[in-house]
């Protein structure tokens, strides 16, 4: 499991605990008064080895204990007070803990090997803290960890894992709309106004959350959904949401994480003006280091107006569940293929293309691994590439039952179980892109349609070929959707590049020859291109 260190507070000076891993995490409880109201509010005060002031929150965790949760980023002692209102048995505690680099032992692909992931200082992709480029390949099981029991947890990561994934996107609270309550029968909090925070459903939580960071996986939690008018962002006022996101913050903030404010809100006009204030209430003080992003509905970029919301590092988008002309223009020709050049920089990511096997809007028929592919690889280059989304129909439900559409989505279609959907091809598929890329400087490309002589999806949108290439030309990716070919301009080619076919379906390369200067995909399906130094 994750380290996590749990200190009493009261230890003789001879019994000192152990020094905390260097991005590891440290923990500390605190004991209130009696009658203290879990409202009150309780903050740590930290000095680090270099002097730099931290302030953390800390949360109700039942009864009369409060928690703090702290990832240490210096190696040395850091000092600590706290500061509560109103202060009866939790302000004015005062102590120190010790952090140091883990020992050469900790497995090297591990979070206290690599770091925890925050921005690239060009602001275009996602890296560890020692430099290392983070891709961003993930899963969406949007109600897993209020469903699964421990041991199908346990199986569903083993697989994620083995298939390269590298961040597990899930919604925090219950009731939600295919879980109305967890797998024990628990909610998140109560109340419509004032609400009362749960901490048993919060532990619960906290164990599939350390779950996912101890494979290694990065956890993006999406903080409260507010889509449906009965949706608990749209319903309660905004102190309560604000309240319920800074618990969630203080709860997970020494987690490695990516914050994802809100679920499939339009973040227009009024609502958009509140997000806005919500963010800046939760994440605007920088208290918490991880990136942050949110999660708008389908094909709806909000962005512009959201420019100067500093706290805002990702710009996460939805291209949705359509498979009509529009919606294919939209992955690869709309506002994701232009937005991007404006400042600041920020990583543009497809939080949500079509979930494999989940009904299409337009033609009914369920989205082939075809069809996530084109919509994968299409949002990949049309922007810098700093990851994208995977979802499986059944597996983001947490579908326990065959034969049945998931719960509160119609026309979503019926969905296999969670167990039948962790073996749909694309998320195999999902494996060899995440290996391939894993060989690339993916990082270095930019979208490049004008190394193309012509463009065969002008006319037909699913036919377009998507293409970046890194700024001192040494590699290109060229994604034709439909088999064809590919017409390079002489000139924007350097001499001596490799040039090879790779099957998305398999993984295989072959090499990639021209006849008068025309490279000839090997079949009509889709393949991918690949241009690069030998």
């Amino acid at each position: 499991m994750l380290t996590t260190l749990l200190f009493a507070l009261a230890l003789p000076a001879a019994d000192a605990p152990p020094p905390v891993p260097l991005w590891g995490r440290w923990e500390a409880a605190f004991t209130a008064a009696d009658g203290v109201s879990p409202d009150a509010d309780l903050a740590l005060e930290l000095t680090s080895p270099a002097g730099k002031e931290r302030r953390v929150g800390g949360f109700w965790d039942g009864g009369l204990t409060w928690r703090v949760r702290f990832m240490p980023d210096e190696e040395g002692k850091w000092t600590y007070r706290t500061v509560a209102r109103p202060a009866t048995g939790l302000g004015g505690k005062a102590g120190e803990f010790v952090c140091q680099r883990a020992a050469a032992a900790a497995r090297p692909g591990s979070w206290l090997a690599r770091g925890p992931v925050r921005v690239a200082p060009n602001g275009r992709f996602l890296q560890h803290a020692g430099g290392l480029p983070f891709f961003w390949l993930g899963d969406t099981v949007w109600t897993g960890p209020a469903l699964s029991d421990a041991a199908d947890w346990e199986t569903y990561l083993d697989d994620r894992v083995a298939k390269r994934f590298s961040v597990v996107q899930f919604n925090t609270l219950c009731p939600w709309r295919t879980a109305p309550a967890d797998a024990e029968g628990r909610v998140a909090f109560t109340g419509a106004r004032k609400v009362r925070i749960n901490p048993e459903f919060f532990k619960r939580l906290d164990e599939r959350v350390d779950a996912v960071n101890a494979r290694g996986l990065l956890a993006a939690p999406v903080l409260l959904w507010a889509n449906k008018a009965a949706d608990p962002g749209n319903t309660l006022p905004e102190e309560d949401i604000v309240k319920l996101l800074r618990y969630q913050a203080a709860r997970y903030g020494a987690h490695h994480v990516v914050w994802v404010l809100a679920g499939d809100n339009g973040y227009r006009k009024e609502q958009g003006e509140k997000w806005r204030r919500v963010g800046n209430a939760v994440f605007g003080a920088k208290a918490h280091p991880a990136p942050v992003t949110t999660h708008p509905t389908g094909m709806n970029w909000p962005w512009e107006e959201w420019r100067d919301e500093s706290w805002l590092t990702v710009l996460g988008y939805q291209s949705g569940h359509g498979d009509d002309a529009a919606t294919l223009r939209w992955i690869h020709s709309g506002p994701p293929a232009e937005y991007w050049r404006k400042a600041p920089p920020r990583p543009v990511i497809n939080l949500e293309p079509p979930y494999e096997d989940h009904l299409a809007y337009q033609s009914r028929k369920p989205h082939t691994a075809y069809a996530v592919r084109r919509a994968v690889y299409g949002s990949l280059l049309n922007a810098p590439p700093a990851g994208v989304t995977y979802g499986a129909h059944g597996l983001w439900s947490w579908q326990r039952q065959s034969g049945e559409e998931p719960r509160d989505h119609k026309g979503t279609g019926v969905a296999k179980t969670w167990r039948e959907a962790l073996d749909l091809p694309g998320s195999t598929h999902m494996k060899h892109l995440a290996t391939l890329f894993a060989t690339l400087p993916w990082w270095s490309l930019r979208p490049a349609q004008s190394l193309l002589a012509a463009q065969p999806g002008g006319d037909d949108p699913a036919r377009f070929v998507a293409a970046a290439a890194s700024e001192d030309g040494d590699l290109a990716l060229v994604y034709l959707p439909a088999g064809g070919e590919v017409t390079f301009k002489a000139d924007r080619l350097i001499e001596g590049l490799v040039f090879e076919w790779f099957d998305p379906r398999t993984g295989r390369r072959q090499e990639a020859r021209d006849v008068r200067g025309v490279f000839r995909a090997p079949d009509a399906m889709d393949w991918l291109l690949v241009v690069r130094r030998p």
